[in-house]
């Protein structure tokens, strides 16, 4: 079905960036690393200052608090998180995504969305993106299905909560745009692409219009917060957050004495046998919402994540500079982030028979699937020698199981009601 999608993509000059492939192994936090003698103390970057203080204050008027609650405060708080004021993308800042690398990932993206928006009839649509980052991904997906003519059939919903990133992907994606009060319009800013594609922002997911939807989510839910809980005798408690003490960090994990509200009402899947568990209510409030609004108004979703099958337990982890960074260091100043339980989102996003679930798959096997080799060559065939050999080693960073092929994996989402048709006529991708 998808074959004659990319043979109508005409080349488009592959951007050229810098990149480098980033492990991303677990990193230790029962202790911290010890400093040889004579190497100097990093200093904490002024930015950093006023969140450290905030958190230490807020820890000594309530007492430790969760790894959910630093997350939050660290990556959204107003004036210091991590997403709310910088570029944290690309060579100068802290990770580089798929889109960055390569143009055939989003391209993929859209190919994917076509074949299986034109399965369900093609109807009109609003395509919704959760945590757009730079727009990279949204821009290479606009490109696809211009070559459509779809521009006037969908509307585009991005839901952003950072005003700097939201304004960067205007930037980008649009030939014209106004703020507009989010009080009486839900949106808080609203363009037009330069091919007449209406563009909205928001700040939850809740305000997006109810309508049959394709709903996007790239690394988003990975940087949702956490709560980790550890058995200890018999009971689930809480890994929490405190103020350290003699230590190069700001702040130490600790266990609670008892159980805290959360590791009370926490319910492992049937089966789980991990002694520590990473587990996220925003996520499973988001997927809700999506299962809501697929069943009630129609649509689909495709969920690209670094995550696992309820295998692993510790992975909450930091990058600064495209390296792996102590977690309670400088809190602000480098990413946060935990792998996503695709088992976990796979059994709230199927309870009840609401929804029908494919995945989650490699990266490297879902592009490899949707025939992203044929698109590397049309791009190779039309590109300067001298490019071939970044061209390649992008796509094969994409799917490599070294890099990024394993690793990374996507996950998708479809009205219960559509199960025997999704049958007969295979999810792309997925079989």
């Amino acid at each position: 079905m998808f074959r004659p999608i990319l043979k109508k993509l005409t080349n488009v000059s592959r951007r050229q960036y810098c990149y480098k492939s980033v492990k991303r192994p677990t990193f230790q936090k029962e202790t911290s690393p010890r400093r040889p003698k004579g190497t100097p103390v990093d200093k904490a970057p002024k930015d950093n200052v006023d969140l450290t203080k905030h958190l230490q204050a807020k820890i000594l008027a309530t007492g430790p608090i969760t790894v959910a609650e630093y997350m939050r405060e660290v990556l959204t708080n107003p004036h210091s998180g991590y997403y709310m004021n910088r570029d944290v993308f690309g060579k100068e800042g802290d990770f580089i995504t798929s889109p960055e690398i390569s143009q055939i990932f989003g391209e993929l993206v859209a190919v994917w969305i076509l074949s299986e928006w034109q399965k369900m009839g093609s109807p009109k649509f609003q395509l919704v993106e959760l945590g757009p980052g730079r727009g990279t991904l949204m821009r290479d997906v606009l490109k696809v299905l211009s070559k459509f003519k779809l521009n006037k059939d969908f509307s585009i919903h991005m839901v952003e909560i950072s005003p700097h990133l939201s304004k960067q992907q205007a930037q980008l994606l649009c030939y014209s745009f106004d703020d507009a009060d989010a009080n009486v319009d839900m949106y808080y800013r609203k363009g037009e692409t330069a091919s007449g594609t209406k563009i909205f922002w928001y700040s939850r997911l809740e305000d997006v219009p109810k309508k049959f939807s394709v709903v996007l989510a790239h690394e988003f839910f990975d940087a949702l917060p956490i709560h980790k809980f550890q058995f200890d005798n018999g009971l689930w408690k809480e890994v929490l957050i405190d103020i350290a003490e003699n230590s190069t960090s700001d702040f130490r994990y600790v266990l609670s004495k008892n159980q805290t509200p959360m590791s009370k009402i926490f319910n492992p899947v049937a089966g789980d046998t991990r002694k520590i568990i990473e587990y996220s209510l925003e996520s499973d409030r988001l997927i809700g919402l999506l299962v809501e609004r697929f069943e009630r108004d129609g649509g689909l979703g495709l969920i690209m994540d670094y995550g696992h099958l309820g295998e692993k337990g510790d992975t909450f982890r930091a990058f600064r500079k495209h390296a792996l960074h102590d977690p309670l260091k400088f809190p602000g100043t480098a990413d946060l982030t935990a792998d996503v339980d695709f088992r976990q989102m796979k059994s709230v996003a199927e309870r009840n028979h609401q929804t029908v679930c494919f995945g989650p798959v490699e990266q490297g096997v879902f592009l490899n699937k949707m025939q992203g080799e044929v698109r590397l060559e049309s791009i190779l065939r039309s590109a300067l020698p001298e490019n071939h050999s970044s061209i390649r080693s992008a796509y094969q960073m994409l799917t490599h199981r070294e890099q990024m092929g394993a690793r990374f994996k996507f996950f998708s989402m479809f009205p219960f009601v559509l199960k025997d048709h999704l049958t007969k006529f295979p999810v792309n991708g997925f079989h």
